[in-house]
């Protein structure tokens, strides 16, 4: 690929972002359009009256200006701690390839467009290569710069991490001290409470509290079996029951008919009604036996402070650890009441069957990204297929193929990915929603990061993909070699991918198309349009840290790959302040759990970096450049191992100093 292909790509992209960007600021002004771009504003005012404005149809940067001048009280305000926490993610990498961008662009570049002794062409007809690492001669002297920059990277990032660790891990004790009073600070989660055929659970569970925890214990609620199928199952079984005692069957046949006819949900209860009518009611006993099915093994369980239910909730209750199982309740509009009544004893069962049917959808997605890899060698795709080479003569085809459709390819796969990580982060059992959106946010990164990055690099084409796993062994030097080759592939991605992805993120195409439908072709009201919309971490914080990692790995290695990468997070700070300000509404809040997410990615892409240089230093036969990396990865890790000592503690668990606060 050459940099005709790149700014070929780059300049599609351009051209889309600007024209997404100017129908967003046509669009919003739009009064039927509020609730797609002012969700958040009408679910706090209560009110759908927007201003209309005599310039509503001409385009206008107000809200580029609206979004940078928010202040960081006012996102914590507006979209709690989580929002926080991901605006800080940008103003990371921000800071971070800044620094890399200058170090890189001023000492790296030079020194890889100048490694050989080779005829340049005029810069635009250059091909991308020149401007890798894999143009710098091997025994060079110069590779020491790489190193030095690898240096500098390293530190800053080091630097940076512990600036926003401490700064995030203050936020959030502010945040569990500051908070107001909730029910769920004083609440805790029993499951796998145990059956006994002499009492209820409602028993056991009050029996259990009142004699262990005599002194804090207050209430407790248990926890319904609740769902249209079990309602359709309670009330056919109550049906069932009244059948069988009525003693008139010429009015029990027609009602029975009618129940199975389809009908409403209802009509259970009705004939029930009739039922109970006719035979004088049922019996007490009955009712309790129903009432007693009904129950879940899982109550909520109230104590008289939050220090007290913090330390119930830690607490093992007894030498069985799978009886008796505690959690911190979460908050009520974040619990997740599908997986509250899932038997414990099944819970690792599903997570083995999830961790399975993860790695077997990111093993067939193989066949996507290999498509997309034999797009960017078209050489060997003309090998394989010779009626295409009179198709790729033309050089504006050429262009396109190599430098923007596969990762547009790419990127329309990857739709797919979120729902389905999301579907199995479900079946896990997470007993609350936020923590269901964190183990998909992980499932998303590691597969986005196996798939745009690994597989990328060790497929390479379709000819090859299957000889790279037959040496394991060989694993780090096929790195080393395949990394800076595919690095022009990873810049193109950035373009697409990123770029793109913010423009449609801002003009929100999925919902203005359900409002065109819904107002204009079903004709509904203004107050039956739903516009509660929750921010997409699971998808957005996964993106944003695989660019750090491919900027992290790239960056001495392909230079030109930092200011496509800078430009997009400073893009994505002025879109996401916007989308957190105006369209998402915030329901609950994990309270920043996503950070240690951020920081572990974000040490992995360092130590994968050095060592992914140890590599490349090891083949061009730099030894003094080898030798200095090895004492930086060492300290790489044991700064990662001090965080970990450090902050991670407080985002497992509450301290009970602050829980002594309140």
């Amino acid at each position: 690929m050459d940099i005709n292909a790149l700014l070929t790509s780059a300049g599609i992209n351009i051209a889309l972002c600007v024209v997404l960007f100017s129908f967003y600021s046509v669009l919003r002004k739009q009064p039927s359009n509020v609730n797609v771009y002012f969700g958040r504003r009408l679910a706090s005012q209560h009110s759908r009256r927007v201003d209309v404005c005599l310039e509503r149809f001409v385009p206008s940067p107000s809200w580029i200006l609206k979004s940078w001048e928010t202040t960081e009280e006012e996102i914590l305000a507006i979209g709690g701690l989580d929002a926080v926490v991901f605006v800080r993610m940008l103003v990371f990498s921000i800071r971070v390839f800044s620094i890399a961008a200058v170090i890189c662009l001023a000492l790296v570049l030079p020194i890889n467009y100048h490694g050989r002794d080779r005829t340049h062409k005029y810069i635009p007809f250059e091909s991308l290569e020149v401007f890798t690492i894999e143009n710098v001669k091997e025994g060079s002297t110069w590779l020491w710069a790489h190193c030095l920059a690898l240096y500098v990277i390293t530190f800053s990032a080091c630097t940076l991490l512990y600036i926003e660790y401490k700064s995030i891990t203050n936020l959030r004790l502010l945040h569990i001290v500051g908070s107001p009073p909730n029910p769920s600070h004083f609440t805790i989660l029993v499951r796998s409470v145990p059956w006994s055929s002499e009492e209820s659970y409602c028993e056991t569970v009050k029996k259990f509290f009142s004699h262990y925890h005599a002194s804090a214990y207050l209430s407790h609620q248990m926890i319904y079996k609740s769902g249209k199928v079990q309602k359709l199952k309670d009330d056919a079984e109550h049906v069932c029951k009244v059948l069988k005692n009525a003693s008139l069957e010429k009015t029990c046949k027609p009602s029975f008919r009618h129940c199975c006819s389809g009908a409403s949900t209802n009509s259970f209860k009705k004939i029930s009604n009739e039922m109970d009518s006719v035979n004088g009611g049922t019996d007490n006993t009955d009712m309790n036996l129903e009432t007693t099915k009904k129950e879940c093994a899982a109550a909520f369980v109230f104590f008289k402070s939050r220090y007290a239910a913090l330390m119930a909730a830690k607490v093992l209750q007894t030498p069985n650890p799978m009886l008796w199982v505690t959690d911190v309740a979460p908050e009520p509009h974040d619990i997740y009441w599908s997986n509250i009544c899932v038997p414990y004893r099944q819970l690792w069962i599903r997570k083995i069957a999830t961790l399975v049917a993860s790695i077997a959808f990111m093993l067939v997605f193989l066949i996507p990204v290999t498509f997309v890899q034999g797009l960017t060698q078209l050489d060997k795709l003309q090998k394989m297929f010779p009626f295409l080479r009179g198709i790729f003569k033309e050089k504006i085809v050429n262009q396109v193929v190599t430098g923007y459709l596969p990762s547009v390819i790419l990127v329309l796969f990857f739709c797919a990915v979120p729902p389905m990580m999301m579907l199995f982060s479900s079946v896990e059992g997470s007993i609350s929603r936020s923590e269901r959106k964190k183990s998909a946010c992980c499932k998303v990164l590691y597969f986005t990061i196996w798939n745009v990055f690994f597989v990328n690099v060790f497929t390479g084409s379709v000819i090859t993909q299957l000889s790279v796993f037959t040496s394991v062994t060989d694993l780090p030097a096929q790195l080393a070699k395949a990394v800076p080759s595919q690095a022009t592939f990873f810049t193109t991605y950035v373009l697409s991918s990123g770029w793109a992805s913010l423009a449609c993120e801002v003009i929100q195409i999925f919902p203005l198309l359900c409002n065109i439908f819904q107002r204009f072709i079903l004709r509904l009201k203004e107050d039956a349009l739903d516009s509660s919309l929750s921010f997409p971490y699971h998808t957005e914080v996964p993106r944003v840290l695989l660019f750090g990692f491919l900027g992290f790995t790239c960056s001495i290695l392909a230079p030109l790959m930092l200011p496509f990468l800078l430009f997009y997070f400073f893009l994505a700070y002025l879109v996401y302040r916007n989308q957190i300000i105006n369209v998402y509404i915030t329901k609950y809040d994990s309270g920043g759990q996503f950070w240690p997410i951020a920081h572990n990615t974000t040490v992995f892409s360092l130590i994968f970096s050095q060592l992914i240089a140890l590599g490349v230093f090891g083949l061009k036969r730099s030894s003094v450049a080898s030798g200095f990396t090895i004492p930086l990865l060492i300290g790489t890790l044991l700064f990662h191992q001090y965080c970990r000592q450090r902050f991670l503690p407080i985002f497992k668990s509450n301290s009970a100093q602050a829980c002594f606060r309140l």
